[in-house]
């Protein structure tokens, strides 16, 4: 599903540079990509009449600074039309904006843009779309889009089956703190193979990183490979 109401974002603490999100770096972000102080202004009050619920005047500043070239104004505005939040949903001017943002190459956009169309939201399900903006928005870092890349490597969806590729974007967004990849990740040092070198040590690593967000699956990996590893070491001759 699209539908995402920008409070989600306006309320995520920013962590690593690369997830986009409504909060101060963002504003920040914006006044570089527009040379007009007027969009950073508008788009900081538009943010402010959101969060208090005022989604009448948040929606006209927001196009207001998007018309100015803001791609932050340009997104927040695709996401209120495409949601239906201060107007009736209009799906085709949503659509429209959030391209903008995405060809802007804000990845945040990107990947919106790629996950409308893995999922098959407001226009005909298109992996090989999909995969398009998510390598776009991957290649900046977007956690996110490195997991959605990764698993359409490893299904064969939008692209050629690659459980090397799926590995190597996997890892990446496990660095970037994802709780998923970090499991997956971990369970390809498990297994080996695929080119990665066998490594439970490096497994679990990754299964502890999970767990400590609070993957139960994970933990439970964590633990057996913890005590499959004393039992080796005990065994071997001192």
């Amino acid at each position: 599903m699209i539908r995402v109401s920008l409070q989600t974002w306006l309320a995520r603490a920013a962590f690593a540079a690369t997830v986009v999100t409504l909060t101060a770096p963002m504003l920040a972000d914006a006044q570089t990509i527009v040379s007009p102080k007027a969009a950073d202004a508008e788009t900081q009050t538009a943010v402010a009449d959101y969060n208090a619920g005022n989604f009448g005047p948040a929606l006209a500043e927001f196009r207001k600074a998007a018309q100015h070239g803001s791609r932050l104004a340009e997104f927040n505005y695709a996401m209120m039309l495409l949601n239906g939040e201060g107007t009736a949903p209009n799906v085709e001017e949503g659509k429209k904006w959030l391209r903008k943002a995405a060809d802007a190459n804000m990845s945040h956009a990107q990947y919106v843009y790629g996950k409308m169309y893995d999922d098959g939201e407001f226009v005909g399900r298109d992996p090989a779309e999909a995969h398009t903006w998510f390598l776009k928005a991957a290649k900046q870092g977007h956690v996110q889009a490195e997991l959605a890349l990764a698993n359409q490597f490893l299904d064969g969806r939008g692209t050629a089956r690659d459980n090397q590729q799926a590995f190597f974007w996997y890892k990446k967004a496990a660095e970037g703190g994802d709780m998923t990849a970090q499991y997956v990740t971990g369970s390809f040092y498990e297994r080996g193979g695929d080119g990665v070198d066998r490594n439970l040590n490096v497994a679990r690593a990754y299964y502890a990183a999970a767990a400590a967000q609070g993957d139960p699956a994970a933990r439970l990996k964590y633990q057996q490979l913890t005590s499959q590893l004393q039992q080796e070491h005990e065994a071997k001759p001192q």
